[in-house]
């Protein structure tokens, strides 16, 4: 996907170019090579900072990862003020807040997509984890 972004570029600005006059396929190559390299960049980032992932023993949110162990309950209500798991000021964009209580009585905001799937599977992860 990230190469198609360079390769489109290449392709129509060589053909715009070429009703003008010479094309400067140096150039346009270069163009292409160093969006495609932005784009895959950008993609890798956002893999790295949107990934979310549960297992029976973490949940990790972007680059943080929270034990389960430490998960107290699914906090029921709203969360004003609390942190964002994932190092993030707010959660990303496209997804919905899930508050969860930790054992020391504290408030954080995990994040997902579809937060049903994410409520059914940490409940279930919980009941696992307690017995």
């Amino acid at each position: 996907m990230a190469g198609a972004v360079g390769a489109a570029v290449l392709r129509r600005g060589a053909a715009v170019e070429a009703w003008s006059g010479p094309v400067h396929w140096f150039a346009w190559t270069a163009v292409g090579v160093v969006l495609t390299l932005m784009a895959a960049g950008w993609v890798n980032a956002r893999r790295k900072v949107c990934a979310v992932e549960l297992t029976d023993e973490t949940l990790r949110q972007g680059q943080q990862e929270l034990p389960v162990a430490r998960i107290a309950a699914l906090h029921d209500g709203d969360a004003p003020g609390a942190p964002v798991l994932g190092g993030g000021l707010t959660v990303p964009r496209k997804t919905t807040e899930v508050p969860l209580t930790l054992d020391d009585g504290s408030v954080v905001l995990a994040w997902a997509r579809f937060p049903g799937r994410m409520r059914a599977a940490l409940n279930s992860v919980l009941r696992k984890e307690n017995g």
